[in-house]
């Protein structure tokens, strides 16, 4: 599986150096269901992908929604497992993220974000 980097470009900020890339069926479906945790500067793209839910997750998670052209359009902090669902309309993209990213990078709406291929 791919991994990539994440960065505010308007805010000149990383959001997360190792995000996996979720965009089969099956592996948006389970996005993180079944994991203990979401480790530190770690994250999950799912894409195409406009909504959420929480159910079977162990723990909270910080969601941006990301629209074609690459700009925030949703933002949900802590959001916490067993929470029915979470969604932007116009997004394209789902970040799944680690509680804090949102506010240690100041990311906001409107904000220009980029996915960069990690490397190793």
């Amino acid at each position: 599986m791919s991994q990539h980097a994440i960065r505010n470009l308007t805010r000149n900020s990383n959001l997360v150096e190792y995000a996996e890339f979720a965009n089969s069926f099956l592996s948006r479906g389970m996005g993180l269901m079944g994991r203990k945790n979401l480790p530190a500067n770690t994250g999950l793209i799912l894409y195409p992908n406009n909504n959420i839910h929480m159910f079977f997750m162990r723990f909270a998670i910080d969601v941006i929604f990301v629209d074609r052209q690459h700009q925030v359009v949703g933002l949900r902090e802590n959001f916490k497992p067993w929470r029915p669902f979470a969604g932007a309309a116009k997004a394209r993209y789902t970040l799944e993220l680690p509680v804090g990213v949102i506010q240690q990078s100041q990311t906001q709406l409107g904000d220009q974000l980029a996915v960069i291929p990690a490397i190793f």
